[in-house]
């Protein structure tokens, strides 16, 4: 009777437990990129770049709710498309590169709001400060068609506020704003 009871009990306990799979995606370097805007005089908006090196995407299941994600980004590779506002935007007076060369976002929740699309919070961290941010997101699921690899797209977009992270605090909103824009594209293929 104990041998019965003893097998009863390893098999239930056996079942009870699910196997939990992670799924793991690559970032399509070539095809991502990440932006940002800001007002200038109130007037217009002045928009950069800057280079993802490294990203990474885990998931739980074939769906993207409690994904894993995170993003590093090159100070150094600010780009608005004028070099002498690009050197200035890496000097003390705004990102101080040489100290602080590195952005980074990891995710705390993604969360599905509706098809296709998610919330993703997270911690951001850049200039030597982190804070708590959301972003939207839309994700594209598609193939691959010369290889049939499975890829996403998502469509991030958010915004923070410069002030929030000490950045050029004595610059006056009317001539920077302090909201600046974020929107990024980034693919990932999955492994």
């Amino acid at each position: 009777m104990k041998i019965i009871f003893s097998l009863i009990l390893v098999v239930m306990m056996t079942m009870s437990f699910k196997t939990i799979s992670v799924i793991n995606w690559e970032l399509d370097t070539a095809h991502s990129n990440l932006h940002f805007a800001v007002t200038h005089l109130m007037v217009s908006e002045i928009e950069g770049s800057l280079k993802i090196t490294n990203a990474t995407l885990t998931t739980p299941n074939e769906d993207f709710t409690d994904a894993v994600v995170s993003l590093e980004a090159d100070m150094n590779t600010i780009d608005t498309d004028n070099d002498s506002r690009d050197t200035h935007l890496k000097s003390d007076d705004f990102f101080n590169v040489e100290k602080f060369p590195t952005m980074t976002f990891k995710s705390d929740a993604f969360k599905k709001t509706e098809d296709k699309k998610y919330t993703v919070t997270g911690q951001l961290t850049f200039h030597g400060i982190t804070k708590t941010v959301t972003l939207d997101v839309i994700a594209n699921p598609g193939v691959q068609p010369w290889d049939n690899k499975t890829i996403v797209g998502f469509k991030v977009t958010g915004k923070i506020n410069r002030s929030d992270f000490d950045i050029s605090a004595s610059t006056p909103s009317a001539m920077l704003s302090d909201e600046v824009v974020i929107f990024a594209n980034v693919i990932f293929v999955k492994n």
